[in-house]
This record gives C-alpha cells, sequence and structure tokens, in this order.
C-alpha cells in the first residue's frame, strides 16, 4: 500500500510557519489593521537617540497614508501621525499653532536612522526631530529636519488593542 500511495497519493504540504508580530517586530510587507482599514507596511525607520530608540513604519492603503510610531518608555507608546502642511523654519519656535491649537515643544534632539523598504533612502542618516504635544495631551505634532527639508505631521495616541498585525511571511 505503501508504494501505491507514494506514486498516487497526494503529498503532504509544507505548512509556512507564521511569525509573531507585535508593535516592535512588524517588518516590511506586513498588514496592519486599524480602524477598519487594512494598511500595507511600506517602509520602516528606527530612530536612535543615544541609545533610546524608536520606530515609525509607513503605512499605505489605497486612499490614505499614515504613520505608526512605536516607543518603550516605561510602558509602550503608540500613535498615528499624518503629514500635515504647516511652514515652519529655522530655529523651530518652542510653541505652534495648527489649525486653531497651540501645540507646546516637549522634547527635541536629533537621532540616527536606519530605513527599511521605501525609507531605504535615509538609512544612516541623522535627524532632527521636535516633538510638541496641546494643553490636554491629546494630539501632537512631529517635526523632522532632514538635510534642508522640514516635515511636519499631527498625531494622537492609540492603544495596542486597537491594531492586528498580519505577518506577510
Amino acid at each position: 500500500m505503501s508504494i501505491l500511495k507514494r506514486l498516487f497519493g497526494k503529498k503532504e504540504k509544507e505548512v509556512p510557519v507564521v511569525k509573531d508580530r507585535n508593535v516592535f517586530t512588524i517588518e516590511v510587507g506586513d498588514i496592519v489593521a486599524y480602524d477598519l482599514e487594512d494598511y500595507e507596511v511600506v517602509s520602516k525607520l528606527t530612530y536612535n537617540d543615544h541609545g533610546f530608540e524608536w520606530i515609525g513604519y509607513q503605512l499605505e492603503s489605497p486612499g490614505r497614508t499614515v504613520w505608526l510610531s512605536a516607543e518603550m518608555d516605561d510602558q509602550v507608546y503608540l500613535g498615528i501621525y499624518e503629514k500635515v502642511k504647516l511652514k515652519l523654519s529655522e530655529p523651530i519656535p518652542e510653541e505652534v499653532d495648527y489649525n486653531g491649537t497651540r501645540y507646546y515643544l516637549d522634547e527635541s534632539g536629533t537621532a540616527r536612522v536606519k530605513g527599511q523598504g521605501r525609507g531605504k533612502n535615509v538609512n544612516d542618516i541623522n535627524c532632527r526631530y521636535f516633538d510638541f504635544e496641546d494643553e490636554e495631551e491629546e494630539s501632537y505634532l512631529s517635526v523632522e529636519i532632514w538635510g534642508s527639508e522640514i516635515e511636519v505631521s499631527r498625531g494622537y495616541e492609540i492603544n495596542e488593542y486597537e491594531i492586528k498585525i498580519i505577518a506577510s511571511n
């Protein structure tokens, strides 16, 4: 029977190993579900400021691009950010107004960035950053200076249970 089974039987398929992911091990190509929308991770930037690290994931859906920020500082902090049009120039002020909300500088510094996916073009580049928050600490502005380019994003904190990560391999 085993000879006939080998000749005519179905071959056993290899079962793919599903990798367990968390907000610090997301990879380019994974899918992140958030707020009833699925996003592909197209870029991963790991920032390092003198040993303190945080990660920014560029998430893309057909109609929207957002950034998921993940940071461990006594606890997990997650945020969703979208680029906004806000003209800033150096020196960056300690208070910024955007859409009727005043934001106050919380921290700033310089980080070495490692990029993957679409972010590989900023691999091993220094980025100056300025993090702002509103009075209620419900809304945030992230200002990043890449050479002579100033990028501004507005964000808000989310909880880890609000996202689902689907590993690509």
